[in-house]
């Protein structure tokens, strides 16, 4: 049996044409580019999500932070602990302090 499998392969590679062994499936070559496009392609997507994530996500945490202070002292003012001249003078104070 293993004598009449070699000799089915052997027979099978002896009517593919010589270009086909020589260059693959796509002739001379032609099409050999586009393995390179398609891994760069995914590499590119991939890099720009990350790029768009980190810069959301620092954009985020400035944000939380600023809003944080005020957060609080909006609770504060809406639980009556402090009136509307102190909670005015320190958010005024809150706001000014903040990186531009």
């Amino acid at each position: 049996m293993l004598t009449s499998l070699s000799t089915v392969i052997g027979t099978a590679a002896a009517q593919v044409p010589a270009g086909v062994v020589a260059h693959g499936p796509w002739g001379d070559g032609g099409y050999w580019p586009l393995f390179l496009l398609f891994p760069l392609f995914w590499i590119l997507v991939i890099g720009l999500l990350i790029f768009v994530g980190r810069r959301t996500w620092r954009g985020n945490r400035r944000w939380a932070a600023a809003q944080g202070g005020e957060g609080v002292l909006r609770e504060r003012y809406a639980r009556g602990e402090i009136d509307e001249t102190e909670y005015r003078a320190r958010l005024e104070v809150l706001r000014s302090d903040q990186p531009r």
